[in-house]
Formats: C-alpha cells, structure tokens, sequence
C-alpha cells in the first residue's frame, strides 16, 4: 500500500504520467548513474558524476520530497534512492521495466517466493497485524517493560490486534475502537496527553515530507505478487475469486491481505515500501526520545518491516529502499532547525514521565527498561542475528570498499543515545560501524544505505585516530555511564576522562594503547583493552570479567586505582605480556566475588607480568571477615586471605 509517512497529492493521473516520463528523460532513460553517490564517480559520465556532485545535501534538500518533483534534478529522495537505478531501469509503464542487473532481481523474487511459500498460518496473521496496524502504534512494542507506560501515558490505542482466519469481505483500516478512553489516538499517541511532545515528534519525523509515493510513482517497480523468478510482469489473463488480475508468480500473498491489495497497478508500485519507511521513521523518532530503547526500537523496526516480505506485498529490494530513505529522512527532520526545541522537549518529558512511573532517576532507568525476561528484544544477541542479514538481504558486494564520509546530519540520530560525545565524535562512530561499500542499492548519493544503526549504539568500530571520551557521572543515564560492546580495531588510542563510567564488552584489537585519567573504564571482556600500552594516572580501571585481562603490552599505574574481583579459579585479574610498573599513589581495591569467593587461607592470583616494578601503596579487601595480604615476586603479586 502507499505510504502513510505523508499526504498523497491531489495530482491528477494523466499529471503523474507526465512527471514520470519526465522522470525517465532527465534520470534513468539517460543514465542510471546520474543518481549514483559522488564517492562513485568513476561510475558514472563526466557529466552525471558534476550533476551528482553539485546536488545540496540530502538534509538540506528534504523538502523537495513531494509527488510533483519526480526527478533526481528535483527530489532530493529519488538521489538517494539511485543505487536502484543500477538494478533497475524504469519503462514507459509500469509493467515494461528493465532489469540492469537480473541476477539481484531473480534473487530477490526467489526469496520472495521461498519466504511466502514456507510461512505458518502464525507468520501469515502477524504479517496482517503490521500492514493494518498504524506503524507508529506498532513500533510502540519495542519499549519492552516501558511499553504499556506508554500507551497509557500517551493514549495510544489501535483497533487491529488480531487478525481473522479468512479473507475480510472489505478493506480494513486502524481507527479509535469504541470504549477507548477519551482524547485517545491512533498511532504514537494524542498532543494532549502526558507524552503528547513524544507523539508530535514522532508525527513531525513522519512529516508531510516523509513519504514514499514520489519514489514509487517514479520507479514503476512491481510488487513482488505481479512479477515472475525473471522479474517480468507475465499477466495470465486470469482473474482470481476476488476479481484481482492473476500474474505469473510464485509469491503467496497472505489469505487475509488479499483484498487489502492496490487495485490499479500503475499507481501501487513496489519500491521503495511504504510501510518499512514508517516503522523506521517511527522507529528513529521513538529511539531520540526514548533512547534507553535505542537498539530495541531499530530491531523491531527491521522485524516488522520483514513482515512485508512475508505477506507478499513486498520485496526485498523494496524494504531496503524503504529504509534507506527513512534514515536520511529521519536525520534530516531531526537535524531541521524548526524541530530542535520539539525534539529536547520530547526527551525531556519522556524521561521524566518514565522516571516518575517507574520511580527511576535517569541512571536507573536503563536497567527498568531492561528488567523483564520476557521482553522479546531482551537478549542483545538476538537482536544482532535478527538484523544482520536483513541489512542487505540477496544484495552481493562488487568491487573494492572505499571510505564512507558519513552524510551531512546523520550524527544527530546519535544525539541522545551517544550525549557524551561530540557531533564529529558521533560521526567517526557512524563511519567506523558503517557496512562496507559495494552493495549497490546502499551505494546512493550521499551512501545513507551504508549507515547501521544497530551497531552504531555500542560505540566506536574502531580507532582510525586517537580517541578521547568523557562521561561525567552527574549526567545521569547514558552521559554517566555507557557501554561499548563493538570489537574494536584500528591505530588510534583511547582516553578516559570525566567522572562517569565507560564499559568495554569487544574483542578489541586497537593498537594505540589505552589511558585513564578519571573515572572508571571497565574491563568487561579478556580482550577490552586491544593491543597496546596501558596506563592509569587518575581514576579506576576495574576489572569485571570472568577470565583474565590481557594487556598486551605494559602496563603503568600511579595516583590511581586498580578495582578487581577476586573469583575462585580464575587466572590472574590482569596479564601484562611486558613490564608493570606501580608508582606513588596507586591502590588495589579487591572485593569477593557473589558466586564463587575464594576461602580464607587461599592464594589469588592478581597481577602476571613479564616483569614488575614498585608496589601499591595500599590494598584494600572489602570484606568483614577476610583481610588481604599482598605477595610480591619479580613477575607479578598475589593475595593471601586471611581471617580478620
């Protein structure tokens, strides 16, 4: 179905013909590459590779996102969107279409077809829920133990929670059901109630700007159910039970959406989805206000746009455009100038909404919003494997990768998840999680499809320079305390600074050391660390994980302090593969671990270096039953406990 991110033009049909012929005369009958990113000129003429080049950027240019400009010259979406004018040359009408690269598009109707042909009677009724449901009251589920809050609290409701056995004898739409409290609304909720803000926000990222129609009018693209495995529409002449013509195809459209189908074919294209473009919208604008559910809110935003193949409506191809467009369309309402009161109110009245509901402050509201086992997006990696392969779907890479520079505005989408860093520092953190190039579709102007959200909430990808973070714990929630759970790679450095806390979870492999100046950086993995140096001159270094950490270099201490758990059959706390050295000021605070303490009488190993140099000036042992005494060797320390 057309996009409901939008008003739909009064435009008549024969006007939208005209603008799509247009369309093919200045865009993709002359040059597919005219669309294509300016980090691709070679790609493209010495003429579209200038007019590529010289378009505004896409944040700048949003507006221009309405049914009568239908050309990349006067669409700021058709520009981002042109990687498919690489797989796809539009024709004359809708079914007369080219593929450019047949082997995505038969890939892309293949798994189409498997995906229709193999889904439960389950998967088939979910597939009903989303395509009826308004997609910002959906979206609303990814709020896990907040969910129900919210409602209340915005009065949202929606008719569609269930779908029928059959086929429904009429087309069906979300409305207000009767016996809803009064002031209620469809979709992200009512103005005018407690988290009225949140729901204008949500509103005014899914814009009058913020539709999908322009780019299906223009592509002619066809919904999966009308074309065959060769990407041609075969019309059989037939009709079906509902009066629907019957295509050639192998796609199953659910029994129940049946007759929830466009009637005229020339204006239901494909691409990009409506649908994915709303749930991602929302999805974006619910994650600035809400941010404790960053993460959640971009997952579901992939499962149920997933739900769009799954019905047979639409394609793979189709959902990945639908994406694309809503993350450059996200950015660019939240980076508008106009909304940057909207957007703090919004956050603002969010927290102190759940802060008061739940009887949080701002650092404990993250651990509520993750409180329940039963949350369906509890399990983080879960999540991962859930939207991985649905970033490119039957996309292949081409070709070598080349540097991403991250689109103008796009670090605003960070701005409450990432508070503590720094508009450039978000962007490196954009770029350095960002999918490698070479997957065409993504490949638009300006590369907006290259952008991963999911892995862009846990930090840094790598440390193409030297890094310097810092948390201040009177912040509260994420500008207090944050994790960074990527694997982390490259030459730069990290530096620790403030009085927050900042938690590595990878397998990080950066080679240009790290420094604690204040604070506390946590060691939550053997490998947090990287390779390189270590140094702690202020603060805490603390080390919370099970197994040992390595530091594979040496390892400096002064006027600070080493924070260790003591576990019973674990190694050394630290392995140091060079020398340690321990100057004025430093302090071991040792603590029992809740699971497995080691008893009284026991030795504990802490330290192993290849060398060790100077002592702690105090060690400390919080315990009311054992003290520690240090033992000191030329490779390291340990622990005797003993009785107090």
């Amino acid at each position: 179905m057309p996009s409901s991110a939008g008003p739909r033009s009064t435009s008549s049909v024969s006007e939208l013909a005209v603008n799509r012929r247009g369309f093919l005369r200045t865009s993709l009958g002359v040059s597919a590459g005219v669309l294509a990113a300016p980090t691709f000129a070679s790609w493209l003429g010495a003429a579209d590779a200038k007019a590529a080049t010289g378009a505004a950027a896409f944040v700048d240019d949003y507006k221009t996102n309405i049914t009568a400009n239908q050309t990349a010259e006067t669409n700021a979406v058709l520009r981002i969107l042109g990687g498919f004018a690489e797989i796809w040359k539009t024709g004359a009408a809708w079914n007369t279409g080219t593929p450019l690269l047949p082997e995505i598009l038969r890939a892309n109707m293949r798994y189409c077809a498997r995906l229709t042909q193999a889904r439960t009677e389950a998967q088939a009724k979910e597939a009903f829920v989303y395509d009826r449901q308004h997609q910002s009251y959906a979206m609303i589920g990814a709020l896990g133990p907040l969910a129900d809050l919210y409602r209340s609290g915005a009065k949202a409701v929606t008719s569609i929670t269930s779908a029928p056995d059959t086929t429904p004898a009429t087309t069906i739409s979300d409305a207000v059901p009767a016996g809803a409290p009064s002031g209620s609304a469809i979709g992200a909720g009512s103005y005018t109630s407690d988290l009225g803000l949140v729901a204008k926000l949500v509103d005014t990222v899914r814009g009058p700007f913020a539709s999908g129609n322009p780019a299906k009018f223009a592509f002619q693209y066809p919904r999966p159910w009308r074309m065959n495995e060769d990407s041609e529409v075969v019309d059989t002449g037939r009709t079906d039970a509902l009066g629907f013509p019957v295509y050639d195809s192998d796609v199953v459209v659910v029994t129940q959406l049946l007759r929830q189908r466009g009637t005229n074919a020339a204006e239901d294209g494909g691409f990009p989805s409506g649908h994915t473009n709303a749930f991602h919208l929302a999805a974006l604008a619910f994650a600035y206000a809400v941010p404790e559910r960053f993460q959640e809110l971009v997952t579901r935003a992939f499962e149920l746009s997933h739900t769009r193949i799954m019905s047979g409506m639409h394609s793979t191809v189709d959902v990945l455009g639908g994406r694309v467009m809503a993350t450059a369309l996200a950015a660019a309402a939240l980076a508008d100038p106009a909304n940057a009161d909207l957007k703090a109110a919004a956050r603002a009245q969010a927290l102190a909404y759940f802060e008061a509901r739940t009887g949080s402050t701002a650092d404990t509201l993250f651990a509520y919003a993750h409180s329940d086992a039963s949350d369906a997006y509890a399990d983080r990696d879960d999540n991962a494997c859930l939207v991985g392969p649905k970033l490119t779907y039957v996309l292949t890479r081409r070709g070598r990768s080349t540097p991403l520079t991250v689109p103008k505005g796009a670090e605003v989408l960070l701005e409450t998840r990432l508070p503590y860093l720094d508009a450039e520092q978000r962007r490196e953190v954009l770029r350095t999680t960002a999918l490698p190039s070479g997957y065409v579709l993504l490949d638009g102007f300006e590369q907006w499809g290259r952008l991963n959200l999911f892995a862009a909430a846990d930090g840094y990808g790598s440390f193409d320079i030297d890094v310097s973070v810092a948390l201040d714990a009177s912040a509260g929630g994420f500008g207090g305390a944050d994790t960074w759970r990527n694997d982390i790679d490259g030459d730069g450095s990290l530096t620790k600074r403030g009085t927050g806390t900042l938690t590595l979870t990878g397998h990080n492999r950066y080679t240009g050391g790290t420094v604690v100046r204040e604070g506390v950086l946590s060691a939550a993995s053997a490998h947090a660390l990287g390779h390189g140096d270590v140094r702690v001159s202020g603060g805490t270094l603390r080390v919370a994980t099970k197994s040992s950490v390595q530091i594979h270099g040496t390892y400096a201490q002064e006027s600070s302090t080493l924070d260790v758990t003591l576990r019973s059959g674990r190694g050394p706390a630290l392995e140091v593969t060079r020398r340690a050295v321990l100057g004025a000021g430093s302090v071991l605070s040792l603590r029992l671990d809740a699971d497995k303490p080691p008893a009284a009488g026991s030795v504990v190993r802490v330290l192993d270096a290849a060398g060790l140099r100077g002592r702690f000036d105090q060690v400390e042992l919080n315990s009311d039953t054992l003290r520690a005494v240090p033992v000191y060797t030329a490779e390291g320390l340990s622990v005797r406990l003993l009785k107090r």
